[in-house]
């Protein structure tokens, strides 16, 4: 077998094994009003309590990676079941537009989702670079949570209601 066809056999297998990744959905967000921007992410973790601090994975080629790049502050809001809306907005919008639904709010310079099921405004603190995308690391500003929100998840290529998962023996 070839480098060039085992390399796409792995790439196939990592594609094909991530897509059954049950995964949040966030809204990640700066700018200020009239110059927002934004992108529906999954690649956000919590990465340290000391600092508070976040990751966030942004593909170079998204729109929302040069304003980012260049922002000193944005927002990760966690999308609740109640966000789907604004979910597929982000998905067939670009721009200022992708703010059109929703009761977004300016905190700290960023677009927040008044009624996310949480957001963590943060400092940008450090930007790494890997392969396609670029690794923020931002500190926590401010954050809030909804007690009363179901999570908006993305699998296998779809929105689903995870509360309404069953359990499933392995096979």
């Amino acid at each position: 077998m070839s480098a060039d066809t085992e390399n796409a056999a792995i790439l196939d297998a990592f594609r094909a094994a991530m897509r059954h990744v049950a995964s949040t959905v966030y809204a990640v967000t700066t700018g200020p009003v009239g110059d927002r921007h934004g992108i529906l992410a999954t690649a956000v973790s919590s990465l340290s309590f000391e600092p508070p601090s976040l990751l966030v994975c942004v593909n170079r080629a998204a729109s929302l990676h040069e304003p980012l790049a260049c922002a000193e502050t944005f927002c990760v809001n966690v999308l609740g079941l109640a966000n789907r809306d604004i979910a597929e907005a982000f998905e067939r919008s670009r721009g200022e537009e992708r703010f059109t639904l929703g009761d977004w709010r300016q905190e700290h310079g960023v677009p927040v989702l008044a009624n996310a099921q949480s957001y963590f405004i943060c400092r940008t603190a450090h930007r790494h670079e890997f392969g396609t995308h670029t690794i923020f690391i931002g500190e926590l500003i401010d954050a809030k949570h909804r007690e009363d929100a179901t999570p908006l998840t993305y699998y296998d290529r779809r929105y689903i209601d995870i509360s309404q998962a069953s359990e499933r023996a392995p096979r």
